[in-house]
């Protein structure tokens, strides 16, 4: 009676750990990684985490991308970051290994985005960098600086924008935006812009 009992409770036993079994076995050896399908746009500055998957030669490493966009990675040397999606950067890694790893699987993984960073200045609460994860507008700049101060002239505002051809000006009309009037005036900002509030 009592091995009857005890065999039982053996068999109820199996059939609660064969699930915790096979998670086990996944946790040891995971399936493929795939990268963020992201839209977000690599910067100099960024910190990406990236690895080549069962290779314990390429292990993830945190790697810092230089402000000209470059980064170097073992058998790729150096390699373009800036302007590219995580995504577009690993299916280039991958290409790029072939030579060396029979059918590698690169993770490319943003880890930090301090290279994508805008600058709020002036007559606001709280001027200073502004982080952008992964896009920030003017009217949003603006809050996160604090808003604009007793003294701020909000109507004269300005994002002063690098481009291939030198510095643009943007003009920002807050009380036109507020009204939901002139709303293409609240654009995107991009790495590196400047928000004025005079």
């Amino acid at each position: 009676m009592v091995d009857r009992m005890g065999s039982t409770i053996r068999v109820g036993l199996l059939a609660l750990l064969a699930p915790l079994a096979v998670t086990t076995a996944w946790a040891a050896d995971p399936p493929a990684l795939v990268a963020s399908q992201t839209d977000y746009k690599i910067h100099g500055g960024d910190v990406l985490l990236v690895g080549v998957y069962d290779d314990p030669k390429m292990p993830p490493m945190n790697i810092t991308v230089t402000p000209d966009g470059k980064f170097s990675f073992p058998l790729v040397g150096m390699i373009m970051a800036g302007g590219k999606t995580p995504e577009q950067l690993r299916v280039e890694m991958e290409t790029k290994l072939r030579k060396y790893v029979a059918e590698p699987v690169v993770t490319v993984t943003v880890v930090d985005v301090k290279g994508n960073v805008a600058y709020v200045i002036g007559q606001v609460s709280k001027p200073g960098a502004i982080a952008m994860n992964p896009a920030v507008n003017v009217l949003q700049a603006l809050a996160i600086a604090g808003g604009g101060n007793p003294y701020a002239k909000m109507d004269s505002i300005i994002v002063i924008r690098n481009s291939a051809g030198g510095q643009r000006v943007l003009n920002f009309r807050y009380g036109q935006v507020a009204s939901g009037k002139s709303l293409e005036q609240n654009v995107q900002l991009e790495s590196g812009d400047v928000v004025v509030v005079p």
